[in-house]
């Protein structure tokens, strides 16, 4: 973050400076969490439905932090700290990263998509660093915490931003778009995510486009253009669509899978050809290549520099990591989180992945509503049709059983476990020498993380 004074500060989130003296420190760092301080930052005490940031106050200034944003004025003030007063700490905080933004000319490509938006954003900003330097969201800030913080880490000399955005009900994306303000605004593609609270995909399309409420005129749409309502859609902006389908600008030609060893694609624009070689597993890689090859082409990038910067991309976190182990095992390490779509495509790379044995360890996916007990039980009807030789399912009986009547009514092996910690041992047994391969899936709340920690335990 570049450097803020305390009076510029108080003027972007309206604020009242309520001890005001001369040669107050500069502020370089913005901490929601008085656990993770920077020594002189702003403390900002979020307020959630169990806590009050207001209750460590004093043990952030006390920790390090130089001054702080406050909604509910504390008792006394400390004279070698400052005080600003704010209506509400989340607007506030929303206020000054608009205002922060609004000191950088880059450009800027926001992301949002039901599934594959992280993987998206990585793939933009892997294609775009072969020529600039990129400022992207880390890990998964996408929210209304995370976007902000994102945000006031921009530094003069980034020269593109890449920032995710996620929701889970109507006005979330239009909040954080709002500070955002996109020159490219990207649609990766409409799925079930959240269908439980936005109610239909019609709901979810139409929570996505709040994407477009504060996308410059002269900004450009870049959307999926096989994903049939994306596809249909009609915006008054430059639209580039990305896919198979003929309709669309950056077209998908060719693809050839080589398993966990990564994806071949071709991609032709009216511009360029371009032969793209991506280190990571699964067809789905193409979409989001497609959509960072229209982004490189806006931003005035070659094809050398695209096709260079597709072959960096390195997946994050536990989406689709692959873990070797000794002895020919290996772990699709895809837990992060999980949908319907996204698992149909972990479970055909699985099936595509060349070895002696295929397990999958699924279990609940949730915010589903209606569709949450047919979702499950395809899931596992899924992975019986493509040939994986054993499931295990593991959570609710609502929900992983029914992924358990899916494996068993449609001919496949299956064994069901309430909790990981139970499956844990049989798992261990499972997961053979000698080409044994597991995928591990699920919702990001079923922290099936701990198993691909205790699986991968040299110990």
């Amino acid at each position: 973050m570049e450097p803020m004074t305390v009076g510029q500060i108080a003027a972007a989130v309206d604020g009242v400076w309520l001890n005001p003296r001369e040669n107050a420190p500069a502020v370089t760092a913005v901490c929601t969490d008085s656990r993770k301080l920077t020594p002189g930052c702003l403390f900002l005490p979020w307020v959630g439905e169990r806590f009050d940031g207001h209750d460590f106050m004093d043990a952030a200034l006390e920790a390090g932090a130089a001054g702080c944003l406050c909604a509910r004025t504390p008792e006394s003030l400390r004279k070698d700290k400052f005080y600003i007063q704010v209506a509400d700490t989340r607007l506030a905080l929303r206020a000054l990263a608009s205002a922060y933004r609004d000191q950088f000319s880059l450009p800027v490509i926001q992301v949002t998509g039901s599934v594959g938006k992280t993987t998206t954003k990585e793939m933009i900003a892997a294609v775009l660093g072969a020529k600039r330097r990129v400022w992207k969201t880390p890990e998964n800030y996408n929210n209304d915490v995370g976007t902000p913080l994102t945000l006031l880490g921009l530094e003069k000399e980034h020269e593109a931003a890449v920032i995710e955005t996620g929701m889970n009900h109507f006005g979330e994306i239009e909040y954080l778009t709002a500070m955002v303000k996109p020159d490219i605004a990207v649609i990766s593609n409409i799925g079930d995510a959240h269908i439980e609270h936005l109610g239909s995909r019609e709901g979810i399309l139409k929570a996505k486009c709040e994407i477009f409420e504060h996308l410059k005129p002269e900004g450009l749409a870049i959307l999926n253009g096989d994903d049939p309502l994306l596809a249909a859609l009609a915006v008054p902006f430059r639209t580039v669509r990305c896919g198979k389908s003929e309709h669309c600008q950056a077209r998908i030609t060719e693809i050839s899978d080589h398993g966990v060893e990564g994806i071949r694609c071709t991609i032709v624009t009216e511009k360029d050809r371009y032969e793209l070689s991506i280190p990571a597993p699964g067809e789905h890689m193409a979409y989001a290549a497609a959509i960072a090859v229209a982004v490189g082409e806006a931003l005035g990038l070659d094809r050398e520099e695209i096709a260079r910067g597709a072959a960096a991309y390195v997946a994050t976190g536990s989406r689709m990591r692959v873990v070797r182990l000794p002895e020919r095992r290996m772990l699709l390490d895809d837990c992060y989180n999980a949908n319907p779509q996204s698992v149909a495509a972990a479970l055909e790379i699985l099936a595509r992945t060349e070895c002696d044995k295929r397990i999958a360890v699924l279990g609940d996916m949730g915010e589903l509503g209606a569709i949450g007990n047919r979702a499950h039980y395809n899931m596992g009807a899924l992975a019986a049709i493509l040939g994986v030789d054993l499931v295990f399912a593991i959570g609710s009986g609502e929900l992983a059983g029914k992924i358990a009547d899916g494996v068993a009514l449609s001919g496949g092996s299956v064994q069901y476990f309430p909790t990981k910690e139970e499956a844990l041992p049989e798992l261990r047994r499972q997961l053979e020498p000698g080409g044994t391969v597991m995928l591990i899936k699920a919702s990001h709340a079923m922290k099936f993380g701990w198993l691909v920690e205790q699986l991968t335990d040299k110990r």
